[in-house]
């Protein structure tokens, strides 16, 4: 059994809850607006007043405006959530009762009182992505003036626009770089904004990353143009081995994202874009806990059989478990091959369209592997799999979210951060059991935080199986008094792989009704697990 050697106890598995501040502070915005943009003026009444006053005189101010010439009030507002914001209303006055509103810019206005020189802070969420003009107005009645400051906020949060599936980069042909293998140390810089239809200014990338032709091990690490490359990785590779994983990559203020070869040989790189996220309203996120709609092997969702060698079939994800029978633009996958009788590749495509050059998940023959796929959902509310090699092999497909206009949650991209590594024994007391699961309490007291974006690999391993995400049905009292109930083991898969393998995926997992994540080892050996955290998303 793994678990941390810090305060979290009373599980068969636990982490200490991780600190997420700093890096969730990283991605704030401040707008400030100084008090030298205030307007003062007479109060709209005593603009009416002297405007009802006989006209036997020239029209001054009212004589009690003087009565507070300092009148001022400076704007800072910090992006706090994806659509919230707090609001500094830094007030400079004669201590004097005074009325404070602010409207929002979204229809709506909070009101506040003060007195004389002091700071009033304010907070709001907005039911939209977007940029806003705020506008705070203080009013002195006692000297009939008030002083107006804006400043215009745009949200943090990010919504999602499905693309293609396109391929951006095939450094095996020159698609998007030169036609070389990228040098071991040194970076592939791949375009996003501004290429094609994809708009400049996108915040993140959903790109399935291919390394191959590889001759020695290594990873890949997918990061912003213009950023400090991290210490984590997307894609683990050995000698000879093709290897996809789906990677969710903040993009530079260039619009570039870098694709850094760590391994000690040159290797080809392929990316293909599957959507893109954007600070206007869009498709927010629906996490779900994962759930199984496809499975060749028994005929759930799809014909009992194989799916024959360059062949395909539909997959209905609209009005389907949890999933809504309009609105959904795109969806979120855990696909897993098995079974397959040669080597190939499988590709998932939106409906109603031909199928893209682009590909999902590279196999061998006899191997059982998995990946994560975000892909749009045609009119009709169903995704094409095809099998791009020449035999057969089973398909299981996994749900784990959709994206629709409906939905709230906006994705919050952050620098990356390791969350669990069993390796480290200054933190943790060893690998994680066969059939043993770490649980995860990364976001408990906090009902707006909807799912996290992670990149799970594991490693060391001692027997075949496959990995499991899933929400868990305790709280963190019920851990920490000892009540916690042994949860049920999911049936979902998120990753496989077999003995002595290491193997990455993406991994977008809903946080439940607890705000904790469980990571379960579905073999009977133990492993090592490491789990890096990238984003999250948040309706609030």
């Amino acid at each position: 059994m793994a678990h941390a050697t810090g305060p979290a106890t009373g599980g068969s598995g636990g982490v200490s809850q991780p600190d997420l501040t700093q890096a969730e502070a990283d991605t704030s915005t401040t707008f400030t607006s100084p008090a030298g943009d205030s307007v003062q003026q007479p109060l709209p009444t005593a603009q009416n007043q002297a405007a009802d006053a006989p006209q036997t005189a020239p029209q001054t101010a009212p004589a009690t405006a003087a009565a507070n010439p300092t009148l001022a009030v400076a704007l800072s507002a910090a992006s706090v959530t994806a659509h919230g914001f707090k609001l500094d209303s830094s007030i400079t006055s004669a201590t004097t009762p005074l009325d404070v509103t602010v409207a929002w810019g979204d229809g709506t206005t909070t009101a506040a009182t003060a007195s004389g020189t002091q700071v009033v802070s304010s907070e709001h969420t907005y039911a939209e992505l977007g940029t806003y003009t705020v506008k705070v107005t203080v009013a002195d009645k006692a000297a009939g003036t008030e002083v107006t400051n804006e400043l215009k906020v745009t949200t943090e949060g990010s919504d999602y626009t499905p693309y293609g599936p396109t391929r951006l980069l095939d450094t095996r042909n020159g698609t998007g770089a030169a036609k070389a293998k990228v040098a071991p140390y040194s970076s592939a810089h791949v375009k996003i904004g501004g290429n094609g239809g994809i708009p400049a200014g996108v915040t993140a990338v959903v790109l399935n990353v291919t390394v191959t032709n590889t001759t020695s091990g290594g990873h890949i690490t997918a990061f912003a143009d213009g950023d400090d490359k991290p210490t984590t990785s997307n894609v683990n590779f050995a000698p000879g081995q093709t290897v996809p994983n789906l990677v969710i990559v903040p993009v530079g203020a260039n619009g570039y994202v870098n694709l850094y070869n760590g391994g000690w040989e040159s290797v080809d790189l392929i990316a293909d874009v599957t959507g893109y996220f954007t600070q206007s309203a869009s498709s927010g996120y629906t996490s779900l806990p994962p759930e199984r709609f496809v499975d060749t092997r028994s005929g759930l969702g799809s014909a009992k059989g194989q799916l024959g060698g360059q062949n395909s079939f539909g997959v209905q994800i609209t009005g389907k478990g949890q999933v809504p029978a309009s609105g959904v633009t795109a969806v979120a996958l855990n696909v897993t091959v098995t079974n397959p009788k040669e080597a190939g590749h499988l590709t998932v495509y939106p409906s109603g369209q031909q199928a893209p050059t682009a590909s999902n998940l590279n196999f061998t023959a006899g191997q059982t592997i998995a990946n994560s796929v975000i892909v749009p959902v045609g009119p009709d509310g169903r995704i094409n799999i095809r099998n791009g090699a020449w035999a057969g092999l089973d398909v299981i497909v996994d749900v784990v979210g959709y994206y629709s206009p409906a939905s709230q949650a906006a994705y919050l991209p952050f620098a990356p951060e390791r969350l669990i590594d069993t390796r480290d024994t200054a933190v943790w007391d060893g690998p994680l059991g066969g059939r043993d699961y770490i649980y995860l309490p990364i976001a408990p007291g906090e009902p707006g935080v909807k799912g996290f974006v992670f990149n799970a690999t594991v490693t060391n391993t001692k027997d075949s199986g496959y990995l499991a995400v899933t929400p868990d049905p305790n709280s963190m009292d019920e851990y920490d008094t000892g009540n916690a109930a042994w949860p049920i083991p999911p049936t979902s898969s998120t990753l496989n792989w077999t003995t002595g393998k290491t193997v990455p995926n993406l991994v977008q997992a809903s946080t439940g009704s607890h705000g904790i994540i469980d990571f379960w080892n579905q073999s009977d050996g133990n492993l090592d697990l490491v789990v890096d955290v990238f984003g999250v998303y948040e309706d609030n």
